[in-house]
């Protein structure tokens, strides 16, 4: 029976939650789903590249041959001989991986939250590049941080400032393959410097690795979990390379941060889908991703190869932007005096849409920046949307 003259809630929100806001790239999509916009904006893998039909087989295999196993709870930390194929995928080098250190996540959005919850108090610092990740500073900004920017260049970020501001800080979060937003690569000879830096420091250094196995070139740079084991906490996905819907992901962590990291998930969520990890093992134990990957570099090497043409031919000569090496983005610098937020508006009026760089920034936000997406969009549509992306750009030069 339903109650009459209830009085209304007045809903008290914790400080935590009057924190949040909403990724602006999130909102941009809800505009996208319109088929007659060309969008550049999502961080989304190619449809094309995902394999239905072997994941179809994956779970036919799983469910006929442990559907009872896969259907019930699973242990906390993950499916065992997942995390005995990561471990086993990331000990090179004369380097190894224990599963132990293995924590199967929900997705690596899942995995940069634990972290925020087991390292992050109120105030303490935090060293991010500019821009970084936008994904990374929301995960972390729940937990209040203060969060430094490490001055960056075109090759990435600068270890030989991080001495000055890395005093006392609890880690410092970087991508170095084909970084989200700039899609800039961090040479390994700052690779070794970020490490021994860190090392020296006694800082964390968080290496969030989601694009490394989409060079073009196909000869992924040495990780630097490998060159510091002790002190880099390494972040994988299969997001990238099979599907982002599975939602999982993976962090390898220093044991005792693994077995705090792997408490903080028992409060979270018990544990990662059994049934999903046991069909990503199915799929990848055998080798499916030595034949998988390399279609997926061709495609987006492809697509990136015409966004850069057609960048060339239709914006104007004060506009600079990268040239990734792989990955999925470009990142944009326009003039000093275009607002990239406000040029969306216009972009979207005419069907085209991509994220504007502010948000990326930790500090200081650079208004005349954006970042592009190509791997979803076909070459066709890439020259359409960048001629009429720089036709409103060349309008207000």
């Amino acid at each position: 029976m339903k109650m009459e003259n209830p009085t209304p809630i007045q809903w008290q929100f914790s400080q935590r939650a009057l924190q949040l806001q909403s990724s602006v790239i999130r909102e941009i999509l809800k505009v996208t789903v319109r088929p007659e916009v060309i969008s550049f904006a999502g961080g989304l893998p190619s449809p094309a590249t995902f394999p239905v039909e072997r994941m179809r087989a994956a779970y036919d295999a799983v469910l006929s041959r442990e559907g009872k196993v896969a259907l019930q709870y699973g242990p906390s930390d993950g499916y065992g001989p997942l995390r005995e194929w990561i471990a086993a995928s990331l000990s090179t080098g004369g380097v190894k991986i224990v599963p132990e250190q293995v924590l199967m996540v929900s997705g690596s959005q899942q995995g940069l939250d634990l972290l925020g919850k087991v390292l992050i108090d109120e105030g303490s610092k935090v060293l991010v590049e500019t821009p970084s990740y936008l994904g990374a500073l929301q995960a972390f900004s729940v937990y209040q941080p203060e969060f430094v920017s490490v001055p960056t260049d075109d090759q990435g970020l600068l270890p030989d400032q991080i001495a000055g501001i890395g005093q006392g800080a609890r880690l410092l979060y970087a991508l170095p393959n084909f970084q989200n937003p700039t899609g800039r690569t961090l040479p390994l000879e700052r690779r070794v410097a970020l490490v021994e830096t860190c090392a020296r420091l006694g800082l964390p250094l968080i290496e969030d690795d989601p694009y490394g196995a989409l060079s073009y070139r196909g000869e992924p740079l040495p990780k630097m979990v490998g060159m510091n084991p002790d002190g880099v906490i390494y972040m994988g996905s299969f997001s990238k390379v099979l599907t982002p819907g599975i939602r999982l992901g993976y962090v390898v962590a220093p044991l005792p941060l693994a077995r705090k990291l792997e408490q903080a998930k028992q409060a979270a969520d018990l544990h990662t889908a059994q049934l999903t990890q046991m069909v990503v093992h199915e799929v990848v134990k055998d080798g499916f991703l030595t034949e998988h990957i390399p279609t997926i570099r061709k495609l987006y090497a492809d697509q990136c190869a015409a966004m850069q043409a057609a960048l060339a031919e239709y914006f104007p000569s004060s506009v600079t932007w990268t040239r990734p090496e792989g990955g999925m983005f470009i990142w944009v610098t326009l003039p000093k005096h275009i607002d990239s937020m406000k040029l969306l508006d216009e972009a979207i009026a005419q069907n085209v849409a991509f994220v504007p760089g502010a948000p990326f920034y930790a500090n200081a936000p650079e208004q005349n920046t954006l970042r592009l997406s190509f791997v979803t969009v076909p070459p066709e549509k890439i020259r359409e949307g960048i001629a009429k992306l720089g036709k409103l750009i060349a309008s207000k030069i």
